[in-house]
């Protein structure tokens, strides 16, 4: 399946080789048409799922960025559109494939730590996965990861001091936490997310966390980023709607690129 997509992808990228993946969340998606060089529609690449998410184009777009080769999807496929554990982490195999060594994960996300406020950016130090199910169950490929892989680390500390710095030194404020995955589409309930703040969550969001460990069972170095679009459920009395995540992260998107490009500079 990797050699076709490959074999598919090269038809447009001439064996372009990034080195670093980005995966663009909800309302995140400019980045990747300021600097779109190739772009190919996931509905032609083999294999790929189809995502259908408002915010999400869904495509995979090519770019140098800061003299860095990049591969970015501008959009995601989730665990409740009705795709496979399989399904939604196959691009991170493919990026992989390609050549990527370093990953940014973005995603918007639900604040559950009560001194976060929406339009803030979180830098994901540790995540809990509470989806249900885990993507490396199957058979497995050892020419990809072992069996059994360790996940004491999936967010490269290194990484995390530079992105820090970074950070300070361009007085972009960012913040420390876990994030939460759920499986969705349906918000947490309020029980749940004080189930979540009890368990040590700071942020909820549905997506990253499948990514993150076939990133980390493939190899490669992970940077996680939320931007925390609204709060959870039972954090304020506003009730949750998507919109309110397109809106916030339509406001934040200039701090949020201006973090990913410094970051790219620096790695």
């Amino acid at each position: 399946m990797i050699k076709d997509t490959l074999d598919y992808i090269e038809m447009y990228t001439d064996n372009y080789q990034p080195e670093i993946g980005i995966v663009l969340g909800s309302g995140l998606g400019e980045l990747a048409d300021e600097y779109n060089e190739i772009s190919i529609p996931y509905s032609k690449i083999p294999h790929f799922a189809k995502s259908t998410v408002q915010g999400h184009k869904g495509q995979l777009v090519f770019a140098r960025i800061e003299n860095k080769k990049v591969v970015m999807m501008q959009g995601r496929n989730h665990f409740y559109e009705g795709h496979t554990m399989q399904e939604i982490t196959y691009p991170i195999k493919v990026m992989k494939a390609l050549g990527v060594k370093t990953i940014i994960l973005t995603n918007a996300a639900g604040a559950i730590n009560k001194s976060f406020r929406p339009g803030d950016l979180m830098i994901i130090t540790d995540h809990i996965n509470f989806m249900g199910a885990n993507p490396l169950v199957g058979a497995n490929d050892e020419t990809l990861g072992t069996r059994f892989p360790d996940m004491s680390e999936i967010y490269n500390k290194e990484l995390i001091k530079i992105i820090d710095k970074t950070a300070r030194m361009w007085q972009i404020d960012v913040k420390h936490g876990v994030y939460i995955a759920s499986s969705g589409p349906s918000y947490e309930t309020p029980a749940e997310i004080r189930m979540a703040r009890y368990m040590g969550a700071d942020a909820a969001g549905m997506s990253t966390v499948p990514e993150a460990i076939v990133a980390n069972y493939c190899g490669m170095k992970v940077i996680g980023i939320s931007c925390i679009s609204n709060y959870a459920s039972g954090i304020s009395s506003k009730k949750l709607s998507h919109d309110e995540v397109i809106e916030t992260t339509n406001n934040v998107k200039a701090k949020f690129k201006k973090l990913i490009l410094k970051i790219l500079q620096n790695i």
